[in-house]
Order: structure tokens, then C-alpha cells, then sequence
């Protein structure tokens, strides 16, 4: 049986009911609330024929970078291999099989496909755009949503999502005016669009606009966070802009609360988790046993090979909580990963393995080799995704060692560097104040 939904896409498989619930997912996942994978099954379980529902499962196992959920989406991918299917839905099988295989950039290269022949295509546009986010590519970011945005209007029921992932592209391409006003469209059409609220609170981040983020984000925090999957990295965004004016102990706080309170084995959620202790532990703040939480979580997963950005994550926690065994065996892990046919092994060799070294070497007092191995990734850092804020983690490290080698020159260039980009940035200011006592006492 095929159906077809409000936008005129045929679903193979699927009745009327089944067809409901599996939009009733994607909402869900458009907003990052409640249980999408849960209400797919349903779908499922009630169409078991039906394709794009079992496409839905596996893009959902994949686009988390969760090493153990490859073999989950391998298995709805083998499920609908067997099911009968139209073109759109062959392409999805295809993306989902690229992925399954660590092919980031050919997946995107299909659900880009898919999107120019079916704009509405929502699941397309959606896992594209992650797709991008975990390639680095901004520009993409901005322009797949883009392309398709024509297309849509505030008519349509999932147009907050459209509008907030074209906010979130925009902003990572410094159209910043626009991607705040389309992000705070979406929030407005649809309170829970986490995505949306995550897009604005970029915006600000990028402008050093700390005081306004927190206003952001304290205004209508019931809305993103009530049973949302990506609540972490909200509340991460808002403990930033509290560290931009130094406000630890509300860092702190929200670290031992709604950010790491409960510790969290998700793989999103440790990145987290690893980048704000590594930032407190850059300004030279005592964060007691919190790494160790941290870096137990970050055991099971950290030598998988299947992620760099993931991997630099886990050696801040492993140097934070002083096992230096666990670090090599992430250096080994990313040697292997190297001499791998996929993605992974140009995004390990070009900068993940580069900043591990590096961030060891931090670690290790040798602010001089931190210098040497940062300064040739630190402009091609986005080939190993994350967004501007999240590799700011890079800048932040190279500045704090360019301080501490007494490297007055680069320190002092690098300092004024972030003050002419964020003017009115208190932690601007400090690291300002700190090159200029620095040169003086030379």
C-alpha cells in the first residue's frame, strides 16, 4: 500500500494511521523532544512494510555519532533493502547506506539530490543538515536549506523546523541579522523547536552578547528543555555566556545540574560535558572530581575511531581526569582510523589526531609543541565538524598556551585578534590584559 502525505510525497508501505505516527517522529526529532525512536517503532510495528519508517529508525541511530548505533541502523537498513520502493525512498536507502559505511560527504551529496527533486522532503533536508554540521560544511549548512526555502511557507506545519535550521546555516556563515530573526520565528511558531532556541543562542555567542543570551535562554527554558533530548547542549550554551563573564559558580551550577547532574553516556551530551570543564580548566579553575564522572562515560566509546571531533572530546576528560594511558589509546585508535577507507580516516589525519597530540602536549606542559601542532589545523578546524562556538575550544587553547610558553608576540596578536572580534567581551579584556602584562614584562 502507498500513501501520501499533505505534501505529495508517496510513502511506500505505509496506511493511514502508520503514516500519522511516523510524522508524529519526525516532529519530534524536527524539535529534539520526547521519544522519536519509541514512536517510529510504532510505526513499524503497525506497517512493517513501510520504508521511510525504517529509514527514519536509522538516520535517527546515525546522526548521533553513537558507535554502537551503527549496527541498529545496519539492521533498518537491511530491513528495507527487502521492501519494495519508490525512487525518493531507493536515494534515502542509499544516504542511510553511505552513512552506515562512514561516508558522511556522499550521503549528503544524495539527500541533497533528493531535496532539489522534493523540497518538502523534511527527513531530507533534516539529516542533510546534520550531515553538514558533522562534515563542517557551513556552507551547505546555509545553502541546502536555502535552496529548498522557497518552497515553504508559514502555512505548512513544519516550517518552524525549515526556519530554524536555516538559522542555524545562516549564523555559521556570519548572516547573523537573518539567522536571528528566522531562529526566533521558529521559537515563535513552535516554542519547542530546540533547534530553533539553539540557532538564536549561536547568534549571540558568536556577537558576544552574553547578558541578552542568558536572557534568551532563562525566558521560555521550560519550552526547550521538558523531555528533550538535546537539553544538554542548550543549557551548555547558556552556562557560555556566564563564563564570558565570569560568573563560575553559576557555571559550575548549571554543570552540576541540568549539564552533567546526572551523567550522561550519550556521546553529545560527554562533549558537552568535556568542552566546559576544559574551558574551566583553561582559566585555571579547580573543578575537583568532576572529570572523573566524565571520563568514566567516555571509556566505553573513546578508542570506536568512527568520530574525530568525538575523540579530542574524550582526551580532554582522560587529561582532566589524569590517565594518560587512556589518551595513547585514543592516539592509537585515531592510527588505526587513519588507514581506513572512509571519511573519519581524512577528518583523524587532517585535525583530530593533530589537536589530540596537541592537547596532550598542553597537558603535559609543553605549551611550545602546543603552539607548533594547533597553529596548521586551527584554520581548516571545521573539516572535522562542530560548529564556530564548539572550535572555539581550539582558539582558546592556543591563546592560553601562546600565554603560558611567554610567547609575548603570538599572545599578544592572538588577544587582539578576539578583542576585534568580540569588543565587548569581558574574557576579551582579561586575555587582552594578560598579553599587555606579559609584553611589559619582557
Amino acid at each position: 500500500m502507498t500513501v501520501r502525505n499533505d505534501y505529495g510525497l508517496a510513502h511506500t508501505g505505509a496506511d493511514g494511521d502508520s503514516l500519522e505516527t511516523y510524522e508524529r517522529a519526525l516532529r519530534q526529532l524536527q524539535c529534539y523532544i520526547e521519544d522519536p525512536v519509541a514512536t517510529v517503532d510504532e510505526a513499524i510495528a503497525a506497517s512493517p512494510e513501510f520504508v521511510m519508517a525504517h529509514m527514519l529508525k536509522a538516520y535517527i541511530h546515525l546522526l548521533g555519532t553513537e558507535p554502537g548505533d551503527i549496527a541498529i541502523a545496519n539492521v533498518c537498513l537491511e530491513a528495507a533493502t527487502r521492501l519494495e520502493q519508490n525512487p525518493r525512498e531507493r536515494a534515502h536507502q542509499q544516504a542511510v547506506r553511505y552513512l552506515v559505511g562512514g561516508h558522511w560527504r556522499q550521503a549528503g551529496r544524495v539527500l541533497e539530490d533528493i531535496t532539489a527533486d522534493h523540497p518538502h522532503d523534511v527527513l531530507a533536508l533534516q539529516a542533510g543538515h546534520l550531515v553538514d554540521f558533522f562534515c563542517g560544511n557551513a556552507h551547505m549548512l546555509r545553502d541546502r536549506i536555502g535552496r529548498a526555502f522557497p518552497h515553504w511557507d508559514k502555512d505548512m506545519p513544519d516550517y518552524h523546523a525549515v526556519l530554524g535550521m536555516y538559522a542555524f546555516g545562516l549564523e555559521e556563515n556570519g548572516v547573523y541579522d537573518l539567522a536571528e530573526r528566522h531562529g526566533r520565528q521558529s521559537v515563535e511558531l513552535n516554542p519547542r523547536d530546540g533547534w530553533g532556541q539553539h540557532a538564536v543562542a549561536h547568534v549571540m555567542e558568536m556577537q558576544a552578547r552574553p547578558h541578552e543570551g542568558i536572557a534568551w535562554m532563562r525566558e521560555n527554558a521550560d519550552d526547550w528543555s521538558t523531555d528533550s533530548f538535546f537539553q544538554v547542549h542548550n543549557w551548555w550554551h547558556l552556562a557560555l555566556y556566564h563564563l564570558e563573564i565570569d560568573e563560575i559558580d553559576e557555571v559550575l551550577s548549571l554543570f552540576d545540574g541540568p549539564i552533567y547532574g546526572d551523567p550522561s553516556a550519550i556521546v553529545l551530551d560527554m562533549i558537552d560535558a568535556s568542552a566546559m570543564l576544559w574551558r574551566l580548566h583553561l582559566r585555571g579553575i579547580d573543578v575537583g572530581d568532576r572529570w572523573q564522572a566524565v571520563a568514566d562515560n567516555w571509556v566505553p566509546v573513546a578508542t570506536a575511531g568512527n568520530y574525530a571531533f568525538n575523540d579530542l572530546h574524550a582526551v580532554m576528560a582522560f587529561i582532566g581526569a589524569d590517565r594518560p594511558d587512556a589518551v595513547q589509546q585514543v592516539l592509537e585508535a585515531q592510527r588505526e582510523a587513519i588507514q581506513r577507507d572512509d571519511d573519519n580516516a581524512l577528518f583523524t589525519r587532517e585535525v583530530g589526531h593533530p589537536l589530540t597530540l596537541a592537547f596532550r602536549a598542553f597537558a603535559e606542559g609543553d605549551y611550545q609543541k602546543t603552539i607548533e601542532a594547533i597553529r596548521p589545523v586551527r584554520e581548516i578546524a571545521h573539516r572535522f565538524g562542530g560548529s564556530h562556538a564548539q572550535r572555539d575550544i581550539v582558539n582558546l587553547t592556543l591563546l592560553e598556551a601562546a600565554l603560558r610558553a611567554g610567547n609575548t608576540s603570538l599572545a599578544g596578536a592572538l588577544a587582539d585578534e578576539r578583542l576585534e572580534r568580540r569588543p565587548d567581551s569581558p574574557l576579551s579584556r582579561l586575555f587582552s590584559q594578560r598579553a599587555e602584562t606579559l609584553r611589559t614584562a619582557a
